[in-house]
């Protein structure tokens, strides 16, 4: 499982999101013009994972999951939130869920796919970086929230 990246996970959320809500027929709750308020979600949300990443190329660290981190990032949005990508991946899939009719299906999808990175990927970044970081990561994690 650990091949399972978490922009493939964002990706394939997505699929399922649009699949639920068009081909499956779930009920719409937000029809056309007021559906494209998603759009500035879906954009805030992917600009923020986005700078995210670019933060650790600048830092010139490891981004991959379940490899090895070598440098602790805390400046730029990470002085907001400890996980700004994978909360970019959130706002973006509500943005998704919007803009595809805001189906009661499509926010189930946003849930799990927020529970599914807190208790699998999260939740093991963590664990290696307290072994790596140690106090240094758990004095960032007094200041910073896991979220927002």
């Amino acid at each position: 499982m650990k091949k399972l990246l978490p922009p493939i996970l964002f990706l394939l959320f997505i699929v399922l999101i649009l699949v639920s809500c068009w081909l499956l027929g779930s009920r719409h709750n937000l029809a056309f013009p007021y559906n494209l308020l998603g759009i500035p979600w879906i954009l805030i949300g992917y600009l923020m994972a986005i700078k995210g990443k670019n933060l650790f190329k600048k830092r010139d660290t490891n981004i991959m999951t379940f490899e090895r981190p070598d440098k602790l990032v805390t400046e730029g949005l990470y002085r907001f939130s400890r996980n700004p990508m994978y909360l970019g991946f959130v706002i973006a899939l509500f943005g998704v869920a919007l803009v595809s009719g805001a189906a009661i299906s499509s926010f189930l999808w946003v849930v799990l796919f927020v529970i599914i990175t807190n208790t699998w990927y999260i939740a093991f970044e963590e664990k290696v970086m307290v072994e790596i970081f140690g106090q240094e990561y758990e004095n960032y994690c007094k200041r910073v929230r896991r979220w927002i």
